[in-house]
């Protein structure tokens, strides 16, 4: 998984001109606790690199999302992160001009009326399923129900 890319351009507006931008992403996914500890945040030109313990390979993708979801932030690297390795059917998708979450969950999930899915899997991100961005990445779990 190494390194995921994301739009800077976009995002939740995480710090101003004096922040420390690694401290301010840090404190974001300490606060919405995905699982993550012994945390270690770094920042420089556009670029996060997370390193500490995930106690799963979901905890480790939601912080992921938390850190890139930040504009500003074109890349969150994660060669740092001790986590059990991902489910190989786990997907990201990147939501474009016009989608919803219902939208988004008839193309992966063949039924518009399991965005609660995506919804639940994706907290820490989405506050309010009626409100996603073009830009902001999601995490697609696979289909288990």
């Amino acid at each position: 998984m190494g390194l995921l890319d994301f739009a800077a351009d976009f995002g939740k507006k995480l710090f101003g001109d004096d922040d420390d931008e690694a401290e301010k992403i840090k404190e974001a996914i300490e606060a919405s606790n995905p699982g993550v500890s012994d945390l270690d945040v770094s920042y420089a030109d556009g670029e996060v690199k997370l390193a500490g313990n995930s106690a799963s390979a979901e905890s480790m993708e939601k912080a992921v999302l938390i850190a890139g979801n930040v504009k500003g932030v074109s890349a969150v690297n994660i060669d740092g992160m001790q986590a059990p390795a991902p489910s190989p059917d786990v997907q990201y998708y990147t939501v474009e001009r016009g989608d919803s979450l219902s939208k988004i969950a008839k193309s992966f999930y063949g039924n518009a009326m399991d965005y609660p899915k995506l919804f639940e899997a994706n907290r820490e991100v989405i506050q309010d399923p009626d409100l996603i961005y073009p830009g902001q990445k999601i995490r697609i779990p696979e289909k288990t129900w």
